[in-house]
């Protein structure tokens, strides 16, 4: 079969009335050779909604959710390479009808009126039907009905029933249902009794309610006693029977009753007016000037009907003072009932403002006012201005602020860079700027550096807070006039000259292209050498040349220049070429120990003579089992020849040798040598120590110390002793168990004993107190320090002590 163009075999209908909601679907198939295409579209040109889905090779349009903006005509178009045809449907909305407003219960009173409403959406839209107890309700007399609107005026007893709306159109109907409830009832005060005491001052105002339930609406009437109460010029009653009394006298307290009547009864409820004293304010607070930091005291004093609870508030700008959050500033004092005044301490710019003071009672309210004037030192100048700038210079100007009541005295510019810590005050003309100048000249700017200035002003009272500051300006570049401090140098290898300096502060380089120039020359010769170093941030310079001889003088100066120009050069210096490390060893290397930690080494200068100066030597030591290279290093300065080294193992093999050094480095190693620590020493204390007292003297006894294996031999002992009171620490050696001390009996003493060996001192005795004693006779022994008592001339003192390190 031949190519032949699409034919749609199965189509949807013109019309697919649709409900919302739902979900439609759209079927269009096509034979045609080439096999053809399925698009679908809307008419209207609009794009199919993104909910949609195709089916089949878009054979079957499908719309779930179906709404009113899905409605329109669709097109099938089924396309090939021989042609194209088209099949169309118009898609329809339809929705049942669908309450947006219900009607609800209502209960009315007789010959009240009835409003209800009800709304419903549908596509058709919906019509209305009322019912009342099932059966339809017309138009007529009090009953008005338009759609789903239901009025009914002066309602009665025959109004009461169930009451229906109905929607619908040609897909369905919704009902909503209420019930009409009609209270008929005669006045009733039992909830709405009169308030047993109204209170109101003289010449005041007072409306006593009167509210029975009742049904329908009561007439009322007001007694005052027993006598029916009149109206008058004062005296009215509302149509709800409201009683309002105006310019109220002493003559108009007493018991006033309501009585309340309709068709179903009469019912009456009584209350009684009581008449007070009005308050008045006798001492208002009066307006006031104040200055900053002063504290002053608002009066509100009054007089009032003692019978009468008042309160005392205060207002500040319209807003309640708070006593306890602003209790800082703030205090109500007075001391009495009928004062209400306010202290204000320590008074700020910000007290500034309108003062009221409150009074009230249960009969009436009144209040007074009075402004407080702060005067401070002056606000910030406003508007601050660079009108022009130069290399040293800046012209500003700005605009007053407010003075605070205090006419402005003066001002003060100040400025700050990238560079400065802070803002800081300025040079000006004129020098001293009056409160009635607003511009200036800044002097004494660095060139090239950003600035950004502010102003302060003061008067009589102080210095006032800064203005913002003004827009940053750049001064305009100039010669450099700082020369590097500091030029010196010195060191380095082997024909070298090392120059150095302190570099110029990036605030004194003056403009860009900041550098060096560095000018050096053999002392006592007239030719400089000049080196041109282009960085601002260079801070050395090294010479090189064969011809340069080890620790040679030369004189050397450096200068700055930038884009501007050069500037001047620092005054000249003399700094030395670098010299040659020492070339000879030192010789006679002598080491000894001197305890199980100590040592000390001994050498001579170099037998030959050096072509470097020697300015000290480096010892190097290190353990037999430790490698050379992990040794510690120890340095002399100048001629000495000996040093101590200490902090070692005891009973080690140390090796030990020792270089001249200087600026260049250090020389050749000596030859090196041994050296054994001693064993360390003794590590018991010395133990059952005695002591004993005696004509102002103290006999010490302890047992011997014996050595270890591995430690030195007891040589002697040490007897270490102090006041209770002093630091200062004697020592008495002996080479017995036993020593005897003269020392007087009016102080406490500190004892300890420590042996010592050829290794130094070993471990100390345990501290022993020795209390000031009056006794001719006295003995003791070292086991603690506490609880020490004296008793007869022929008593046993025993001392007790804790263990503490030693002195």
């Amino acid at each position: 079969m031949g190519e032949y163009e699409p034919k749609i075999e199965v189509q949807f209908p013109e019309t697919v009335p649709t409900a919302k909601g739902a979900t439609v679907k759209l079927e269009c198939f096509a034979l045609g050779n080439p096999v053809p295409t399925i698009i679908w579209r809307r008419a209207d040109g609009k794009p199919i909604a993104r909910k949609a889905r195709r089916h089949k090779s878009n054979g079957i349009l499908e719309i779930p959710n179906f709404q009113q903006e899905d409605a329109g005509l669709y097109e099938c178009v089924a396309e090939n390479s021989r042609g194209k045809n088209v099949a169309r449907g118009q898609l329809t909305f339809y929705a049942q009808p669908n309450w947006i407003q219900k009607i609800n219960d209502i209960h009315v009173a007789m010959e009240e009126n009835v409003f209800w409403e009800c709304k419903a959406n549908g596509r058709p839209k919906p019509t209305y039907k009322w019912l009342k107890n099932g059966e339809p309700l017309l138009t007529r007399d009090r009953i008005q009905i338009e759609q789903g609107t239901l009025n009914i005026t002066i309602v009665n007893l025959s109004d009461a029933g169930m009451y229906q709306c109905l929607a619908e159109n040609k897909h369905g109907v919704i009902f909503s249902n209420a019930e009409l409830s009609v209270i008929a009832v005669g006045p009733d005060f039992s909830r709405t009794l009169l308030r047993r005491v109204t209170l109101v001052k003289v010449g005041g105002e007072v409306v006593i309610e009167c509210k029975p339930k009742a049904s329908p609406k009561p007439v009322y009437t007001w007694k005052k006693g027993r006598d029916i109460l009149k109206e008058n010029e004062r005296i009215t009653i509302s149509e709800d029977g409201n009683l309002r009394i105006i310019n109220v006298t002493k003559s108009d307290a007493g018991s006033y009753t309501c009585i309340a009547t309709n068709h179903f009864g009469t019912a009456s409820s009584t209350g009684n007016l009581v008449v007070k004293d009005p308050t008045r304010v006798m001492v208002p607070p009066s307006s006031m000037d104040v200055t900053v930091g002063e504290s002053i005291v608002l009066p509100c004093q009054v007089t009032h009907d003692h019978s009468l609870d008042i309160v005392f508030t205060w207002s500040f700008n319209g807003h309640l003072i708070d006593f306890d959050r602003d209790g800082d500033h703030f205090e109500r004092v007075g001391g009495q009932d009928s004062a209400g005044d306010l202290m204000i301490r320590n008074i700020q710019l910000k007290h500034a403002g309108k003062y009221v003071c409150m009074v009230q009672t249960s009969v009436d309210r009144l209040s007074a006012a009075a402004d407080l004037i702060v005067r401070g030192p002056p606000g910030p100048p406003e508007a601050v201005t660079i009108d022009e700038i130069t290399d040293t210079t800046a012209q500003l100007s700005w605009r007053p602020g407010p003075d605070n009541h205090s006419p402005i005295t003066m001002y003060v510019i100040q400025a700050r860079t990238p560079f400065s810590v802070g803002w800081q005050a300025v040079s000006t003309v004129p020098e001293l700027i009056d409160g009635k100048t607003f511009t200036a000249t800044v002097v004494g700017l660095n060139p090239w550096v950003e600035y950004e200035f502010r102003t302060v002003a003061a008067n009589v009272i102080g210095i006032g807070e800064p203005s913002r500051p003004s827009e940053k300006r750049r001064t305009e570049e100039a010669l450099p006039e700082v020369t590097p401090a500091n030029v010196s140098g010195g060191g380095g290898s082997k024909s070298e000259l090392v120059i150095t300096w302190e570099t110029v502060p990036e605030e004194l380089q003056n403009g860009r292209g900041f550098g060096y120039v560095v000018a050096f020359r053999p002392y006592g010769k007239m030719i400089w050498m000049l080196t041109v170093l282009a960085s601002a941030d260079a801070s050395r310079y090294v010479f090189r040349n064969e011809s340069v001889h080890p620790f040679s003088p030369f004189e050397v100066k450096v200068g700055v220049f930038n884009n501007k120009g050069e500037g001047p050069f620092s005054p000249t210096t003399v700094v030395y070429s670098a010299e040659e490390e020492p070339t000879k060893p030192p010789a006679s290397i002598f080491a000894r120990s001197l305890s199980a930690t100590d040592i000390e080494v001994f050498w001579a200068s170099p037998l030959e003579k050096n072509r470097g100066r020697i300015q000290g030597y480096e010892v190097k030591y290190w353990r037999h089992e430790d490698k050379e290279e992990n040794a510690r290093k120890i340095r002399t300065v100048g001629n000495q020849t000996s040093t101590k080294i200490t902090n070692l193992r005891g009973s080690v093999l140390y090796h030990l040798a020792v270089k001249a050094y200087n600026s260049a480095g250090t020389g050749p190693s000596s030859a090196t040598v041994n050296v054994t620590t001693r064993k360390p020493p003794p590590s018991q204390p010395p133990g059952n120590i005695i002591w004993n007292s005696s004509d102002s003297k103290i006999i010490l006894n302890w047992d011997q110390v014996k050595a270890l294996d591995n430690e030195s031999e007891v040589k002697g002992y040490k007897v270490l002793y102090r006041w209770n009171r002093q630091s200062s620490t004697s020592v008495i050696e002996t080479n017995k168990t036993s020593v005897e001390l003269s020392l007087p009996f009016d102080e406490d003493y500190i004892i300890e004993i420590k042996p010592f060996s050829d290794g130094g001192d070993g471990s100390s005795s345990e501290q022993i107190r020795i209390p000031k004693i009056s006794n001719a006779y006295a003995r003791g022994s070292g086991a603690s320090t506490s609880n020490a008592c004296t008793l007869s001339a022929i008593s046993t003192i025993m001392i007790s002590l804790t263990a503490r390190s030693s002195l």
